[in-house]
């Protein structure tokens, strides 16, 4: 018997997320997911009348695949899958794990080569900008196990998350974006912070669980040159199977001219070293999930902690919200102002905006937790 939380995240995929009909044809690209996990979703996929295709694919098997991963090989992959992607007008991605960290042997070369070689003509050059697109994780022990809880408290978890009103959402996070769209000033402060930049004629997008489950952010991005002063992030980021701590960025007329991260920070200097556009930032993101209140490194649930900002070194999405910085790296990293984790405060052209984690202009509230929860 399918689990019925199944069934109502699969609806809401087809549903609110990617608006499936008879027109679309739609891939469902799933990482060791349950198969009846995957039936259900193609099951209520299907019933929308649009075309489905499945890509089924293993977290072990990819990462021997990137062990021995020629410049050649990622050339093969990217022109199949990017053939693929051209005749999909919609994406479903569901990534489970076993171990968070299976690609945390691969060697940096390799994986900024892909980066190149893959991601940047198939994801960033045909899947975002021309697709109905959502990603999203799959609870598994591994999950569990990063968040600190037992397995069946984090698939609750899990699906209370997922499964939330983001109907209510997108109604109040409107104001958001509209007084976004006119900002020119941000000056964020908090331990160890300093940061300001423009993002005047950026504008902005508002997600509310239309591209990415869980959701819940508002995002823009700095005029490219614009950001000067100090980031401190203070939570883990695990990105490319590797964990960084204690992320730290001075920015000198939007580049990242220092960056440290404790004993990785040789590591995370290669990453910045992808190319060109790595050192600067392609998005700026108010983040206000009300439940998801602490780190899993996760990025899909981290970068929408409620009370948190992600400042985000790399490619831009397309605008709006976009500033046309292109690198082959995408690198959400997030910090949290709640009080329990410090404080701050995030200005707009000398107006205070949000402070300790709550929006205090009266036409932002509906986005604080008591609200939206």
């Amino acid at each position: 018997m399918v689990d019925p939380r199944v069934t109502k995240l699969a609806e809401l995929l087809s549903t609110h997320c990617c608006d499936l009909g008879p027109n679309d044809s739609v891939l469902i690209h799933a990482f060791d997911l349950p198969d009846e996990a995957v039936a259900e979703i193609v099951r209520i996929a299907q019933g929308t009348g649009a075309r489905v295709a499945v890509r089924l694919e293993s977290g072990l098997i990819k990462r021997q695949l990137m062990l021995g991963m020629s410049e050649t090989n990622a050339e093969l992959y990217a022109d199949i899958e990017k053939y693929e992607m051209e005749r999909m007008t919609a994406y479903i991605a569901l990534r489970g794990s076993d171990n968070y960290a299976e690609l945390g042997d691969i060697p940096g070369d390799i994986m900024s080569m892909w980066q190149r070689v893959y991601t940047t003509p198939v994801v960033f050059g045909v899947r975002v900008p021309n697709t109905k697109w959502v990603a999203l994780r799959w609870p598994t022990s591994s999950m569990a196990q990063q968040a600190n809880m037992s397995t069946p408290a984090f698939e609750k978890f899990y699906f209370d998350v997922c499964t939330l009103d983001y109907k209510r959402m997108q109604r109040a996070s409107v104001p958001l974006k509209e007084l976004m769209d006119k900002t020119d000033d941000v000056h964020i402060l908090g331990p160890g912070t300093d940061l300001r930049f423009s993002i005047k004629g950026i504008g902005a997008v508002s997600c509310s669980g239309d591209r990415n489950i869980p959701d819940g952010e508002c995002f823009s991005a700095p005029v490219i040159d614009s950001m000067n002063g100090t980031v401190q992030y203070n939570t883990v980021s695990l990105y490319q199977g590797t964990e960084y701590k204690d992320i730290r960025y001075v920015v000198k007329n939007g580049q990242i001219v220092e960056a440290t991260a404790g004993s990785n920070t040789d590591k995370l200097n290669e990453v910045l070293d992808t190319d060109p556009g790595a050192r600067y930032f392609g998005e700026w993101s108010f983040g206000y999930n009300p439940y998801v209140l602490h780190p899993m490194k996760d990025t899909l649930f981290d970068e929408k902690i409620a009370g948190s900002f992600h400042l985000t070194p790399g490619n831009a999405y397309n605008p709006p919200g976009g500033n046309g910085n292109k690198s082959s790296i995408h690198w959400d990293t997030v910090c949290i102002q709640r009080p329990d984790y410090g404080g701050g405060e995030i200005w707009f052209d000398g107006k205070l905006v949000r402070k300790d984690g709550l929006f205090v202009l009266p036409e932002l509230e509906g986005l604080n937790p008591d609200k939206l929860g």
